[in-house]
């Protein structure tokens, strides 16, 4: 317990069967909830909302095609300025010396009404990834008459396990976010989700803030292990 109040400094100095240990266990953790009704065969998201959430995946290879995807969600960015329906969620992860930072950006209306940072030790860049998104839905399901909620990431993959009913390791992120958007798609019949592709390296400044932010941004974790984390 005591290594948990330990500075990354402090725990590279250190080496012992204790250090080894502690860094065994924080992989050891409870990842499945096969009993959840999010699961049921009956009761799937994807079914029964199937027509709420859709995926924007770019061609990386092909040049044309890049540049009119990204002209698109910039169009969609620059309508929403005059559009209160929409909320932007963009988000990043990076992981540094087994340090993951997370930093997620809302916006309404162009402009930020929600910024938050995270930052744990000994998670997977996929899980800090799902958690930036999941916090984001988690946040936009609540705000007030909105009808689209766009999520931009560079990390598409992770996104879609959200809506992966299978047993895999980040299954209780899964089961929240189905939550939250069950509650959202059931308010309203036109409300929905759409998830954007934004590599790091396209200049489109609003995820270029957030990924500058998720790899200058200097904290001590406050959060040292996965056990802490979940």
């Amino acid at each position: 317990m005591a290594t948990s109040q330990l500075t990354p400094k402090q725990n590279q100095k250190i080496k012992s069967p204790i250090i080894d240990i502690n860094h065994r266990l924080n992989q050891v953790l409870p990842a499945f909830d096969n009993l959840n009704k999010e699961l049921f065969p009956s009761f799937y998201l994807v079914n029964t909302f199937s027509d709420h959430f859709l995926f924007n995946i770019v061609k990386h290879k092909d040049t044309k095609a890049k540049i009119a995807y990204l002209n698109k969600l910039k169009n969609i960015y620059r309508a929403s300025k005059n559009n209160p329906d929409i909320l932007f969620i963009i988000t990043d992860a990076s992981v540094k010396n087994n340090i993951a930072m997370l930093v997620t950006h809302i916006r309404k209306e162009q402009a930020l009404i929600t910024k938050a940072i995270y930052h744990t030790m000994n998670i997977s860049p996929t899980k800090a990834e799902l958690f930036a998104i999941r916090y984001g839905i988690s946040q936009a399901v609540h705000i007030n008459d909105i009808i689209n909620i766009v999520v931009v990431t560079d990390a598409i993959p992770a996104a879609q396990k959200i809506f992966d009913t299978s047993y895999h390791p980040f299954q209780l992120h899964s089961i929240t976010i189905f939550q939250d958007l069950r509650a959202f798609f059931s308010k309203n019949p036109r409300n929905s989700i759409t998830f954007w592709d934004c590599p790091s390296n396209d200049k489109w400044s609003p995820y270029q803030l957030v990924n500058k932010e998720s790899k200058t941004s200097k904290f001590y974790p406050i959060l040292p292990s996965k056990t802490s984390w979940d």
